[in-house]
């Protein structure tokens, strides 16, 4: 998986959002996210990150 792909697989399953691509629109490109699913999403990248090496 390239770098996007996991980040972008973060995003739907830790924060609910569909894509990291700019939509161009304040509905689909703003959300709001709880603490717990920010730290959630920080995690998981922290150990995708951890172990790609």
């Amino acid at each position: 998986m390239t770098t996007a792909e996991i980040l972008t697989k973060i995003a739907q399953e830790h924060l609910n959002i569909e894509t990291l691509e700019k939509r161009w629109s304040d509905n689909l490109d703003f959300h709001d996210c709880s603490v717990w699913s920010i730290k959630s999403a920080l995690e998981a990248a922290y150990e995708a990150g951890k172990n790609s090496k």
